[in-house]
């Protein structure tokens, strides 16, 4: 798909609710300057001047569902400690639900402390421990997890390999998601896949994916039949694999299958890159989008997380941004968020904005002098056309005579023209308050029928202008002529 179609999906997307449950991991960064060797030992000497502490593991990739307007829950084990008091400050300060969190004394909450040089990292140090979860922690996760999945659209199952996901909790979940239709995400761990048997996909990359088949993947062909593999020995729908400079391979149970390739032009960091893609991939499949177009979006959103220092979450105004960046120019037809990513740019360069509407079914002199008065009145004119199916319902079962696509294109090539889009309503009271635009122009014939929209166009400190007609020139009145009968002036 190219990047408008993407665009298209990303903006048509709502609020869906994913669970994440696994490993939550504290990221701190100390940063700071070297400038000389220590001289108790051949190491360098890091003057710190900064740290920060992020979310990593599941934490990672329920920053990353938020971060695109995802509502989110997550279970794990923190520990009765500043550190895991300091994870769930940061959990709740981005509205993620945090109830479902176990704590467990008698281990530390986990954490990286990351030692960096400028961009470099010198040196990471982990306080862990990776023991698997039981007794009283083991006991709250899986009481409280099957009413959770159930309020939810998809879960993420983030296996960092720190003790969480144990058989228990993994059959616990899987068990409850398919009971209620929801897709499961694995972020997979280790060489056994048989214990996530029954989720719908696991998203491995190409290590990952070695380590389970047990053979090397050095060729791209070579992949079909390791996701096979991986999907017959975990029993699931799908399988995806992360490829860094090779992109991203997926394929389903129904051979249904693609390769993305990657999108960075730069990488810089590719931490917390395997938490983007799966929090990508469970916002789209939470929210009804296929695999395919899911997977795309996702390697979009990795390119820009492997550009940053450190983890990242992907906003949804930045990936949108990042997929303009990399659209075909689209000249004067604009569709979804194009609209509105146009209107904002005619704001900030103080362009006066004009809006008319129409079938505009066959072009003719009086349609080129409707919209020449039209564009008259300020300074950029967009013109909104109704689409294949309303024409009809306004004209009858013969019209339109062009089709939706072509009607645009004319009015496009148009000089007076500087963008058309297109609605499927009868009237066009919500394009109207969709452009807001400063004039609102139509026909003299409206005068007593009332203008669609000129009280919101009018509140909002705009004015209506009624264009004077061209007598004898309708697209009606060509028809009836082109049929050999006779016609009454009217548009």
């Amino acid at each position: 798909m190219n990047a408008r179609e993407l665009e298209q999906i990303l903006s048509e997307r709502g609020s869906p609710r994913v669970l994440i449950v696994g490993d939550l991991i504290l990221d701190r960064y100390v940063s700071g300057d070297v400038a000389r060797i220590s001289p108790e030992a051949p190491i360098p000497v890091l003057t710190a001047k900064r740290s920060e502490e992020k979310l990593g593991g599941a934490g990672n990739v329920a920053a990353n569902l938020v971060a695109m307007g995802a509502k989110v829950d997550v279970v794990g084990v923190l520990g009765e400690d500043g550190w895991g008091r300091a994870l769930r400050a940061l959990l709740e300060e981005l509205g993620i639900e945090t109830s479902g969190c176990a704590i467990d004394a008698t281990r530390p909450t986990i954490q990286k402390t990351r030692m960096m040089s400028g961009s470099q990292q010198m040196l990471r140090v982990d306080w862990e421990d990776a023991r698997a979860v039981q007794g009283a922690a083991l006991a709250t996760l899986v009481a409280s997890l099957p009413a959770r999945v159930r309020a939810a659209n998809a879960v993420v199952l983030s296996d960092y390999g720190k003790g969480v996901l144990v058989p228990d909790v993994v059959a616990t979940v899987i068990s409850a998601a398919r009971a209620a239709k929801i897709p499961v995400l694995v972020d997979p761990k280790g060489d056994d896949y048989r214990r996530y048997r029954g989720a719908t996909l696991v998203t491995p990359n190409r290590k990952e994916a070695e380590q389970a088949v047990g053979r090397k993947l050095a060729k791209l062909e070579e992949l079909p039949a390791a996701a096979d593999e991986l999907m017959k020995t975990a029993d699931l729908d799908a399988a995806v694999i992360t490829l860094g400079a090779d992109g991203i391979y997926w394929r389903d149970q129904r051979g249904q299958s693609g390769r993305v390739a990657a999108q960075a032009r730069a990488v810089f960091d590719v931490t917390g890159a395997g938490d983007t893609v799966v929090a990508q991939l469970a916002f789209y499949l939470a929210d009804g989008v296929g695999l395919g177009p899911a997977v795309e979006l996702a390697n979009q959103a990795a390119a820009i997380t492997v550009a940053r220092l450190g983890t990242h979450a992907v906003s949804r105004s930045e990936l949108a941004a990042h997929l303009a960046e990399h659209a075909p120019h689209r000249g004067k037809v604009v569709r979804g968020s194009e609209v509105e990513a146009l209107l904002a740019q005619w704001r900030k360069e103080g362009k006066r904005i004009v809006f008319t509407n129409g079938c505009f079914d066959v072009l003719h002199v009086g349609h080129v002098d409707y919209l020449r008065f039209a564009k008259n009145k300020g300074d950029v004119l967009i013109v909104g056309v109704n689409d294949d199916q309303s024409v009809r319902r306004l004209k009858g079962p013969t019209r339109p005579v062009n089709g939706i696509d072509d009607r645009m294109e004319m009015l496009a090539a148009l000089e007076m023209v500087d963008a058309v889009t297109s609605f499927s309503e009868d009237t066009p009271a919500k394009i109207v308050e969709r452009v807001t635009p400063h004039v609102l122009v139509k026909g003299q014939d409206w005068a007593d029928k009332g203008v669609v929209g000129r009280e919101w166009v009018e509140a909002h400190g705009g004015v209506v202008h009624l264009a004077p007609m061209v007598p004898g020139k309708s697209t009606t009145s060509i028809l009836e002529r082109a049929q050999g009968g006779t016609a009454s002036p009217s548009c």
